[in-house]
Formats: C-alpha cells, sequence, structure tokens
C-alpha cells in the first residue's frame, strides 16, 4: 500500500529538477487472447457528491477510468503509451522513489513503455462482461495495465479507475494533475483509512452508474470527448466483476456486498477489516462479517501474511463455498502487479538488484508468475460470469 508519500506534493516533485537522462526502456507483456486491443478513457465528474482530500476539498468529486476493449480493427489507430510524459515524470519522483524504493532512482524512461492496446479504436459491437477495477493504494491504475489488456483480449471490458487524492499521479484531460493529498498516513491512522475505503465505494458505485449512461448509448465523459465507435454496445451490465489489488481488493470485497449490480470479485491481497493498529486485527468489514452470496476470491501470496490479513480472510472463508482462496508460493505484494514483469527487466539491465527485486514481488520468476495471475483470475471471471 503506501510508504512514504504522504505529505508529498506534486509541486515539489515536478519543480525539485530535471530527470534523469532515460537509458531503459521496460516492456508490458503481450496479452494472449484472440482479440485485438482497443483503449479510451473517461473523466467522470460527479456533482452529487464533494472530494474529501485536502487538495480538492468541497470541489465536485473527479474520477479518471481507463476502458479496454475487444477492438473490431485496430488498423490506423495508434497504441497507447502506458503513461503519459507528465504522469511519467511525476511517477519516477513519487512512486517509484518513495513509494517503492526498491525500484531504480534513475536510468528508466517511464514514459517510452508501450502498451498493446489501440487509442480509439472501434469496438467489437458484441455485448461483453465489464470488470471493474480498483488500484492498490498510492499505485496509479496504469500500474495494472498488463493484467487489463489480458482480460480485453479474452472478450471482458475492463473499467480501470484511479481513486484521485490517494494515488501517486492523476492527471486529468484539461492538464491538471492530482497526487497523495491524505492528511495522515492510512496504515497508521485508522481513520484514515476508513475514510479512504468508503471514498472507493462510493467512486465505484458512481463509475458502474456512468457505464449505464455508455450503455445506454449516452456519453458521461466530462468534456463530452468522442468515444470509440460502438463501445456503447460491447457492455453487458447484466454480467459484472470488480476486482482490486491491496486497497483495491478491499474496494471489490465490499462494492460486491454493498452493491447488487456487481455478480462476482476478485480480492488481490486486500486486508478485510479496519486497522486499531498497524498489523493488528481489527473491526471487520461487513462482507467479512456477514458473508456474501455471490461469488468472491481471495488470492493472497505466501510472502505476505500478518495478523490483519490472516484473521479478516479466515473470517470471510468462514461463510462456506461462494469464498475461495488460493496462495501463490514465493511471492509477495506487488507480483499482482506490472511490477513483475518490470523488475525481472530492470534487474536484467543492472538497474535493480535481485534482492530488491523480491522484496517487491517474490522469488517467482515473472515468466510464471504472469500466466499465473492471468490464469487465475481470468478463470474466475470466465466461470462466474457465464450466461
Amino acid at each position: 500500500m503506501f510508504r512514504k508519500t504522504i505529505g508529498l506534493t506534486a509541486a515539489l516533485l515536478v519543480l525539485s529538477g530535471a530527470p534523469a537522462v532515460a537509458a531503459e526502456t521496460v516492456r508490458l507483456p503481450e496479452p494472449d487472447g484472440p482479440h485485438k486491443v482497443g483503449v479510451t478513457t473517461l473523466h467522470l465528474v460527479d456533482h452529487q457528491r464533494t472530494d474529501p482530500w485536502p487538495d480538492a476539498l468541497g470541489k465536485p468529486r473527479e474520477v479518471m477510468v481507463t476502458v479496454h476493449y475487444p477492438a473490431r480493427t485496430v488498423r490506423g489507430y495508434p497504441v497507447a503509451p502506458q503513461m503519459t510524459p507528465r504522469a511519467a515524470e511525476v511517477f519516477a519522483q513519487l512512486d517509484a522513489v518513495h513509494g517503492h524504493p526498491e525500484l531504480p532512482d534513475s536510468g528508466v524512461d517511464w514514459a517510452a513503455t508501450k502498451t498493446h492496446s489501440h487509442v480509439g479504436a472501434p469496438a467489437s459491437p458484441t455485448r461483453r462482461p465489464v470488470l471493474l477495477y480498483s488500484t492498490g493504494g498510492g499505485d496509479p491504475r496504469a500500474i495494472n495495465t498488463g493484467l487489463a489488456e489480458h482480460l480485453a483480449s479474452r472478450g471482458f471490458v475492463v473499467v480501470s479507475m484511479d481513486h484521485p487524492g490517494e494515488t501517486s499521479e492523476v492527471e486529468f484531460p484539461d492538464g491538471r494533475l492530482r497526487t497523495i493529498a491524505l492528511p495522515e498516513d492510512p496504515r497508521v491512522k485508522p481513520a484514515i483509512f476508513r475514510d479512504m475505503i468508503a471514498v472507493r465505494l462510493l467512486d465505484a458505485k458512481f463509475v458502474l452508474d456512468q457505464l449505464e449512461v455508455l450503455a445506454a448509448g449516452g456519453n458521461p465523459d466530462a468534456a463530452g470527448r468522442a468515444l470509440p465507435r460502438d463501445l456503447h454496445k460491447a457492455l453487458d451490465l447484466r454480467r459484472v466483476g470488480a476486482y482490486g489489488h491491496s486497497a483495491g481488493g478491499t474496494t471489490a470485497s465490499q462494492a460486491m456486498y454493498e452493491d447488487r449490480r456487481i455478480d462476482a470479485a476478485v480480492n488481490l491481497e486486500g486486508y478485510l477489516d479496519y486497522a486499531v493498529e498497524p498489523g493488528k486485527p481489527g473491526e471487520l468489514l461487513p462482507v467479512a462479517r456477514d458473508g456474501v452470496d455471490r461469488p468472491l476470491f481471495l488470492v493472497g501470496t505466501d510472502g505476505y501474511l500478518d495478523d490483519r490479513y490472516r484473521t479478516s480472510w479466515a473470517a470471510m472463508l468462514s461463510h462456506g463455498p461462494r469464498t475461495r482462496h488460493h496462495e501463490i508460493a514465493d511471492a509477495t505484494h506487488w507480483v499482482f502487479t506490472d511490477f513483475a514483469p518490470m523488475s525481472a527487466q530492470l534487474v536484467d539491465a543492472r538497474l535493480m538488484t535481485e534482492q530488491d527485486r523480491v522484496h517487491l514481488v517474490g522469488e517467482i520468476p515473472a515468466a510464471r508468475s504472469v500466466p499465473l495471475v492471468r490464469d487465475l483470475v481470468g478463470s474466475f471471471f470466465h466461470r462466474t460470469l457465464r450466461r
């Protein structure tokens, strides 16, 4: 989740000096499904809700999402970068240096990474299951691009949310950029963690509301920017899943409990309680206290075990067979993100030590972890959203 990012501001980061000369470009693994992938972004503004965080206090709540979808054709449509140049510059300072100190503090051109998705490509006009993704605390939605692309290539529409104010960087279409603005560290201040999850749950509900506008043929983008052709025909909102990493896993699990529109969820190593003190079990979230009548898949690692994780997940599993569990061996917390393949390349380039790679993602090699995570998440949703 969060490490040393609280209290830093975008101004300090961007004005701290010229970035180091880029030397290495990291690559994302190719999706292996039968569909080519299109991508677009939506800027969504909730005028019924005000933002709770200090940098935007009292303003309408804004959410940025990226939509990956099976494309009818990609010919003539450019490949999307993983991050825009400005977002990559801030990521290199805030997330790569302070959020994930295992990563190199120079020598990587984060803006040069290309995805396998094509901007604005027309959607295949066939109704597809929709998956809502929520990021880990502090991480941008871009850092789970590889899994989102893979799922889209396998026939899902994947809608990835950032949660502005507690994400390392969120860039809006008008050029504004928000960084982390939480007043205190949610790992050690239970009230902040509780507030953070509450905001995320409202973000998820709002995004689902806006997807209903989109599926009905409307344009929910705040500026009315052009949408890819036939995108509205690709959404089957009768089949909705949610997945998330870390705090995003917490969000996906509780969102399914609260919102009947969500049919199944995957929790990639997110706590299911409100901490009283760091690492110690606290009050269970309602989903873990009461259970849920739809499929929930808890996926964890053997390298990320503490009392909160054990206790809250055991409570969830006690409710019966609707909840399944899988533990990945020789792995740890960020193995579920693009840091898994990226860190292996950085070790090969001698920009990162093997010890730091293991600390970030575990001993498991990317050649095994990437297809394993893809299969666990994809197979679960193929089973549970098939109808």
